[in-house]
């Protein structure tokens, strides 16, 4: 039994309710927790990286104060774990599951390369409230609608979330990296600082963020979580993302919350498995993340240029859209941005500007540090029509009627563009200070005196595109 067990830590930086972590300890060998800076990490986005590597920094603690360590290693995953486990003499390795289509592949090739060589390679659940394919439609299929999705699982039993396990420590550890000599910032540039303030980081400030939210505004959640200008939402994405706390925790606690009469918590249990159901359509359709979910849109017109002026101004927050250019604003201070502001800005590239939504999801891919693959890729298609149970094409955003009905006070507008302000709040100057330089923008330049495409042309140019095409 002296032989270690290696736990392979990837988007679930928590001792509670961890599956694979809870396996590894439950054979009674000691158990060596490590993280790789593989294909898939270096892929990532600069905040996604950037708050992923916060994430390691912060589980590494925790293990720490456990007694364990958090061992670093950087490179392919299948040739790093074949070298961990030739140097430490490991007889098994358990991971919790990833779903999208560049972590399946590689942990296909390394369990198989694993079983091969003799090595027990071992997937466990938990990302998810429930496995996309444990899901099936009354003729085994899978759901391609929300609502009868939801349906299905709303009264399913949960299992109780894990107890924290006693990890014992290796005779011997392994070597291991420096995590600030990665650089997984280094593409965020000034901007670090800026956002970081924003952050909750780590299995501690999770667990924090969901009790506040449970004692203090789930019970107007189904209310509020629309509202620009009010603090309704969780905040829960950011640690979701990272497995900072576990989604099965975060459902128990809404059930809890709906069992005391709060009437937000059932709508809370609906938004996660509303994640469940985004990794549901990434499991049975892996083409969701990288082209058109409806194959009839593929011949749309759609601008695809990223550097298009049009496009530049939606990224920078200068669209003259006021609504649209506050939440671009504050995804680059604050990484997160409210997600009434990302169906507006969704439907304002795709449809008033009539780009492509693989440029608004390559956007938030690199600026999001709440960014999750199924999420994203679903909410833009969504936003555009060109995916599951979209938004009918016909319907686009207003953004100027959606900031009377979601800010009706312009508390959010003023909160991120300091041109709307004589004295601008300290929210909206930070963005100045976190862009990049050679965009020259500065908190006493013009605001823009009208839209880049104002709200009737836009709808108007976008229904006559749709109807050109057939739709």
């Amino acid at each position: 039994m002296t032989a270690p067990v290696i736990y392979w830590s990837r988007r679930d930086f928590r001792l509670s309710d961890n599956p694979a972590l809870v396996a590894a300890c439950a054979s009674g060998a000691p158990v060596i927790a490590v993280f790789l800076c593989d294909e898939v990490v270096e892929a990532l986005g600069a905040a996604p990286k950037w708050r992923l590597g916060l994430g390691v920094g912060a589980f590494g603690l925790r293990l720490a104060g456990a007694g364990s360590r958090l061992v670093l290693r950087r490179g392919g995953a299948l040739a790093t774990l074949m070298t961990l486990v030739a140097e430490t003499g490991a007889r098994a390795v358990h991971w919790n599951r990833l779903y999208d289509p560049e972590s399946r592949t590689r942990d296909e090739a390394v369990k198989s390369a694993l079983k091969a060589a003799g090595i027990a390679a071992v997937s466990h659940a938990g990302h998810l409230v429930h496995e996309p394919w444990e899901v099936q439609t009354g003729t085994g299929g899978f759901y391609k609608v929300y609502t009868p999705f939801w349906k299905a699982v709303r009264d399913r039993d949960v299992a109780a979330p894990l107890a924290v396990p006693r990890i014992v420590a290796p005779a011997q550890w392994p070597d291991s990296e420096v995590l600030e000599e990665w650089g997984l910032g280094a593409a965020m540039g000034r901007g670090a600082d800026i956002v970081q303030a924003h952050c909750q980081i780590g299995e501690a400030a999770a667990a924090a963020r969901l009790e506040a939210f449970v004692d203090q505004r789930i019970a107007a959640y189904a209310e509020n979580r629309d509202r620009l200008d009010l603090d309704g939402t969780s905040g829960l994405s950011e640690n979701l993302t990272h497995g900072e706390i576990s989604a099965r925790i975060c459902w128990q606690a809404g059930l809890r919350a709906m069992a005391m009469g709060k009437a937000g918590a059932e709508t809370f249990l609906k938004e996660l498995i509303w994640r469940d159901f985004a990794y549901h359509l990434v499991h049975h359709t892996p083409h969701i993340t990288s082209r058109n979910w409806r194959p009839e849109w593929d011949g749309f017109g759609w601008n695809t240029d990223a550097s298009h002026p049009d496009v530049m101004a939606w990224m920078r927050g200068r669209t003259g859209m006021q609504a649209v250019d506050a939440a671009m604003r504050e995804m680059y201070v604050t990484g997160r941005m409210h997600n009434r502001a990302r169906m507006l800005v969704a439907s304002y590239l795709t449809k008033h500007l009539l780009s492509h939504w693989k440029i608004g999801m390559d956007w938030f891919a690199e600026c999001l540090v709440d960014w999750d693959p199924a999420s994203n890729a679903m909410g833009w298609q969504w936003s555009a029509g060109s995916g599951p149970d979209a938004t009918p094409y016909f319907r686009v955003f207003n953004p100027e009627t959606q900031a009377e009905k979601f800010d009706p006070l312009g508390r959010y507008r003023r909160a991120w563009v300091a041109e709307l302000s004589q004295r601008p709040p300290e929210s909206a100057l930070a963005y100045f200070r976190a862009i990049p330089h050679h965009w020259r923008m500065a908190p006493n330049d013009p605001y823009p005196a009208r839209p880049v495409v104002d709200a009737a042309t836009g709808r108007q140019r976008a229904l006559l595109a749709y109807e050109n095409r057939g739709f």
